[in-house]
């Protein structure tokens, strides 16, 4: 039962629209008629052709790259549905950009994710769902609601599939000792045994890895991150566990899939038997040299904007 009379509507940008047309069919709705484009100075222009006014408004944008276009595209499409009048905004991110800048490493920097929140909240959005923040205390950056999903029920779902009764004798990794939070309740919803590669970081593109803690001798691993950039580090954590764990078969997750520099050589010459990303960012076009394997959260960005159109409770989604 719907506590409200507003009308659900969502729209896309151009940072992933097939993810966009994805949530929509989960929740069984048309994805919005919008355009947004550039001008030949590179000025964003956004069109809203349908009306929005009292709607629940949901707009779909990770800030993947081009980051800074991605961003700009959300803050202009967030300004015109609140120009024309539409009941709630709600931004869907499901990729955060500039969640890596969450704090002052040395003197004079700035705090970047901080700075972006201000400006989703000051372009009249009401309300943000993003997926697996770096950092999870950039959600109190946001002076409006903001909701952050978790993904490791996906791959829960998937390796479940996958390897059935043999992942109790699997063990999950994390790469460093940061997300080791992450890891552990990821290994939990599996049952499965838990492991850190411990590592120093001399250089940040230059993963140092000094032991692995933990049982992998003999076993199959599965490395689980929040983010893979150069893939420097998972690709190093899976040299460890093999050269210095004695591991078997390694596998690798993770929520989002950057992709840069020569993460694609790096990935298709490791140990790594399969990596598997979220659709939060495009599919990479050489996802099978890479060893990609790319799973859908569409029906749980589907269903957590149809649980806020109808005003339920998401926290079995989110944190």
């Amino acid at each position: 039962m719907v506590s409200h009379e507003r009308t659900i509507k969502v729209f896309t940008g151009n940072a992933n629209r097939p993810l966009a047309e994805a949530i929509c069919k989960a929740i069984g709705i048309k994805l919005g008629d919008n355009e947004v484009k550039s001008f030949a100075d590179g000025e964003v222009s956004c069109s809203f052709n349908e009306s929005v006014r009292g709607s629940d408004v949901f707009l779909v944008q990770s800030t993947c790259k081009p980051v800074n276009q991605n961003l700009m595209e959300l803050l202009i499409m967030i300004d015109a549905c609140r120009r024309a009048s539409a009941g709630r905004i709600t931004a869907v991110i499901p990729y955060f950009g500039y969640a890596r800048q969450d704090r002052k490493t040395k003197s004079r920097d700035p705090i970047s994710a901080k700075l972006v929140a201000n400006m989703i909240s000051a372009a009249g959005a009401d309300r943000v769902v993003t997926m697996d923040l770096h950092a999870s205390q950039i959600q109190g950056f946001f002076d409006i609601p903001a909701d952050n999903l978790l993904s490791y029920p996906v791959f829960a779902e998937y390796y479940a599939k996958k390897f059935g009764d043999a992942l109790h004798d699997m063990v999950v990794v994390s790469p460093d000792v940061g997300p080791i939070a992450r890891a552990r309740k990821f290994a939990e919803t599996l049952a499965s045994g838990l492991a850190i590669v411990d590592r120093r970081e001399d250089d940040p593109d230059e993963a140092q890895p000094l032991r692995v803690i933990g049982d992998v001798q003999g076993k199959d691993c599965i490395l689980f991150a929040d983010i893979v950039d150069t893939a420097n580090t998972v690709v190093t954590a899976a040299k460890a566990l093999a050269e210095v764990g004695g591991a078997r078969n390694i596998y690798a997750c993770a929520s989002h899939g950057v992709l840069s520099e020569d993460a694609i050589e790096r990935l298709a010459a490791s140990n790594i038997k399969e990596l598997a990303l979220l659709d939060t960012i495009p599919a990479h076009p050489e996802a099978e040299r890479a060893k990609l394997k790319y799973l859908t959260v569409a029906p749980l960005f589907g269903e957590t904007i149809e649980r806020i159109y109808k005003e339920i409770s998401i926290t079995k989604f989110s944190f």
